[in-house]
C-alpha cells in the first residue's frame, strides 16, 4: 500500500511542478485572475505532495524510547497540515483574486495562452487523476467511495485523488471563466471563476481536515478485524469471557490491540501465562497490521466496577 501511494504522490509532484511554472506564465502573459488562482492551486499542491512524501518517510522511522509505539502518526500529521494549506493558501489567495479582479476589472491579453496551458494541465492532471482513482478503487475493494474514504487509514490515498479531483474541477472552470469573459467582454466571469475555485478548494480541504482528524486523535481498527481479534480470543479455552475490546491505528498498517479478559479461575499462572502467549500469537498472524497486543487478565465484576469508577 505505501508504495503504491508513494507511486501515485510523485506522479502528482512531478506533473503539478510543471503545470504550476506553466501557469504562472500564462498568467504573467494574460493577466488572467482565474489563471493566477489555477496557478496557486498547482503550486500549493505541488507542495501537499512533498509533505505527504515527508510524513510517509517520517512514519516508517522504527519505535523509540520517546515514541516506543513508532512514528505511524507522522502521516495523519502531515495529511491534517496538507489540509490546513489547501485551505488557507489555495481557497484563501483564491478568493482573494477573484475578489481583487471583481471590484478592478480588467480584460483578458492574449486568452490563446490560457487555452492551450489549460487544455495541456487537463491532460497532465487527468493523468495523475487516473492513477490516483486506479489506485484508490485497487484499495476500496467492494465498499462505496465515500465508505472507503471513512474507512480508510492511510490518507495519502484520498488527499491525491481529493487534491486531482479539485485540480481538474479547477481547470474546466477556469476555462469556462475565461471563455466566457473573452465571449462576451465581461471580466466579471473571469473573477467569479476565481472565486468558485478557491470555494472548491476550501471544500475540499474541510472534508480532508475531517477526514484526517479522526486519524490523528486515534481511530479504531475497522469492524471487520475488531470481530476477527473477538473471534480469537473468545475461542480460547480457559477463558469465561472477553471484558473489552479496544483497538487504535498508530499509522496505516499498525494496530494497537488491548484486551481485558476474564479467565477461569481454575487456571493456574503459568496456564494463563500460556495462553495470552497463544493469543498474542494468534492475532499477529492473522492480522499482519498488528503490532502490539496487551492483554488484561481481570474478573468480569471488577473491570464492571472500574468502569463504573472512571
Amino acid at each position: 500500500m505505501a508504495s503504491g501511494s508513494k507511486k501515485v504522490i510523485y506522479a502528482a509532484l512531478i506533473g503539478n511542478a510543471g503545470i504550476a511554472v506553466t501557469k504562472f506564465i500564462a498568467a504573467g502573459v494574460t493577466g488572467s485572475s482565474a489563471m493566477i488562482a489555477e496557478a496557486i492551486h498547482s503550486l500549493v499542491d505541488t507542495g501537499n505532495q512533498i509533505l505527504l512524501l515527508w510524513g510517509l518517510k517520517q512514519s516508517a522511522r522504527p519505535a523509540d524510547d520517546r515514541f516506543p509505539f513508532g512514528h505511524g502518526k507522522e502521516v495523519y500529521f502531515w495529511s491534517f497540515v496538507v489540509a490546513i494549506l489547501i485551505f488557507a493558501v489555495g481557497a484563501g489567495v483564491s478568493i482573494y483574486e477573484g475578489i481583487k479582479h471583481l471590484i478592478h476589472p480588467h480584460d483578458i491579453e492574449n486568452p490563446t495562452v490560457s487555452y492551450i496551458v489549460l487544455t495541456i494541465a487537463i491532460v497532465f492532471e487527468g493523468v495523475a487523476w487516473f492513477m490516483a482513482w486506479k489506485q484508490f478503487r485497487k484499495a476500496k475493494g467492494d465498499h462505496g467511495y465515500f465508505e472507503a474514504v471513512h474507512r480508510g487509514k492511510d490518507p495519502t490515498m484520498f488527499v491525491v485523488l481529493f487534491e486531482d479531483s479539485a485540480a481538474l474541477l479547477g481547470l474546466v472552470v477556469a476555462f469556462v471563466g475565461i471563455a466566457l469573459g473573452h465571449a462576451t467582454g465581461m471580466a466579471f466571469f473571469d473573477g467569479a471563476a476565481s472565486i468558485v475555485i478557491g470555494l472548491i478548494l476550501a471544500s475540499v480541504a474541510i472534508w480532508l481536515a475531517y477526514e484526517t482528524k479522526g486519524l490523528l486523535i486515534g481511530e479504531a481498527a475497522n469492524p471487520e478485524i475488531q470481530k476477527q481479534i473477538y473471534d480469537i480470543v473468545a475461542t480460547q479455552v480457559g477463558l469465561n469471557g472477553v471484558n473489552e475490546l479496544a483497538t487504535m491505528h498508530m499509522g496505516p498498517q499498525n494496530i494497537l490491540v488491548t484486551l481485558s479478559v476474564d479467565f477461569s479461575d481454575d487456571l493456574s499462572g503459568n496456564d494463563v501465562e500460556s495462553a495470552i502467549t497463544e493469543m498474542n500469537r494468534q492475532i499477529k498472524a492473522a492480522i499482519p497490521e498488528v503490532r502490539r497486543v496487551f492483554i488484561e487478565a481481570e474478573s468480569w465484576s471488577a473491570h464492571r466496577k472500574q468502569q463504573q469508577d472512571i
